[in-house]
């Protein structure tokens, strides 16, 4: 059998697509093929016979004319017959797509790189960022830990100190105010967030409302804990979320929580601060909470957005397998079952974890930044760690902080560092621990 192959650099008005090609190429998938020769170069020539005709490659010529290529490589094959070229252009397409995939190994891949400080964006690969969370997703079939965020020891002192900022592997920490625009600055230096997740108090106080008398008891807030007029917790909360804005790239969609009490103080801030009110979606609880005509079972997350650039969106009406409403069911902490006191201790608003990671896939892709100024217990910064986001955040109470750099380093083993003089947790710990021990 006579094989006769010729690599050749043609001119592109020279070449002459098929009017047989039965393959399909809508805009996106030709993006993607554009995205790729300008990372990697033209590194599959075309097909074509002796006459310029194109037997494979038609994608390709269409992603070249939008670059304005002049040239392309191509191989000439001289030795088929007519029917020969219609089959091997169906071949080529076809036997490709019959090939399938060692999920685990992709998974490894697609993680590996997702870490690497790369000159490209992963979605050259073809895969799109809903597809590549939900294979990394998939490849980890181990249960979420059960999520465990204890009050800090009120007889304990402090280890961290209003000021620290902490490097937990990529991911920043500042014990600083969510309404001082210095703390933001030094938090996210010249970093913005793409996304927002925060979790702001109530302006409710614990006791009697959070929890009740039981033997389970939570420290109040150290601001917005029932204290604030109306006025000023829609001030309080305008000002924080606009300092949000400014740290935000246009397109960053913004989650902020609220109780039904505070509805319009909310709304109120955020359009103030933001450019969009893209939705309102409902946490509802699998069990209920305090209340006194009614147990409350839901809180309320509004979602804003910053400009008015678009906004990622990886739902995609459940293109890729994320089937997401306004309506989230997760279990709350407060089960009142056996072997849930642990949870019962958690920060008193505390989200699932769950939750928060699955509204910052939604809008998000790995390796950006995801903000939150009221850090809380950490769920946000444990969501993103296990998400592949970057978690850049503030807590004004250092015993919080306390609580979320140890909840990290559990969840990785890692040790959080103060960026100060680069001091671990655990060696601040043995020092306190020798100090009182004096």
């Amino acid at each position: 059998m006579e094989h006769v192959h010729h690599y050749a650099v043609v001119d592109i008005d020279t070449l002459i697509p098929s009017p047989r090609n039965a393959r399909t190429h809508d805009q996106r998938q030709i993006q993607q093929i554009v995205d790729s020769i300008q990372a990697f170069g033209f590194t599959n020539p075309l097909l074509i016979d002796e006459a310029g005709g194109i037997i494979a490659g038609h994608g390709r010529l269409e992603a070249a004319k939008k670059l304005g290529l002049a040239e392309l490589p191509a191989i000439r094959v001289a030795h088929l017959s007519d029917p020969e070229k219609r089959a091997l252009m169906l071949a080529d397409n076809k036997i490709a797509l019959n090939a399938g995939w060692n999920m685990e190994l992709l998974a490894s891949e697609l993680a590996d790189l997702s870490e690497m400080d790369l000159a490209f964006d992963l979605e050259i690969t073809g895969f799109e960022v809903p597809e590549i969370d939900l294979i990394i997703e998939g490849a980890n079939d181990e249960t979420p830990p059960e999520e465990v965020a204890p009050e800090p020891d009120a007889a304990a002192p402090s280890i961290c100190q209003h000021g620290d900022l902490w490097l937990l592997g990529q991911h920043r920490v500042l014990c600083g105010d969510a309404r001082n625009g210095d703390d933001y600055d030094r938090l996210m230096g010249r970093a913005q967030a793409h996304v927002g997740f925060t979790d702001p108090p109530y302006n409710v106080p614990i006791s009697g409302h959070v929890c009740g008398s039981g033997k389970v008891q939570h420290r109040e807030f150290v601001e917005a804990s029932g204290e604030m007029s109306e006025d000023a917790f829609e001030t309080f909360l305008r000002d924080t979320l606009t300092y949000c804005a400014v740290h935000s790239q246009e397109g960053a969609v913004w989650f902020a929580c609220m109780d039904w009490r505070h509805i319009g103080e909310i709304r109120s801030a955020g359009l103030s601060a933001f450019d969009d009110w893209l939705n309102m979606c409902v946490w509802a609880k699998t069990n209920g909470g305090m209340g006194s005509l009614y147990r409350s079972q839901h809180e309320l997350v509004f979602v804003f957005r910053k400009g008015r650039a678009s906004h990622r969106n990886n739902v995609q009406l459940g293109r890729f397998g994320r089937n997401r409403t306004n309506l989230w069911t997760y279990a709350g902490v407060n089960t009142f079952r056996n072997g849930r006191m642990e949870e019962l201790q958690a920060h008193p608003t505390a989200k699932p974890v769950e939750m928060v990671k699955d509204a910052i896939l939604d809008v998000s892709k790995r390796g950006e930044i995801v903000l939150d100024p009221f850090l809380g217990s950490g769920s946000t910064l444990i969501a993103a760690e296990r998400c592949g986001r970057i978690a850049y955040g503030l807590e004004i109470d250092p015993a919080y902080v306390d609580v979320i750099l140890r909840r990290w380093r559990d969840e990785t083993g890692q040790q959080p560092l103060r960026a100060t003089d680069k001091a671990t947790l655990y060696s601040l710990e043995q020092s306190n621990d020798a100090e009182v021990a004096q």
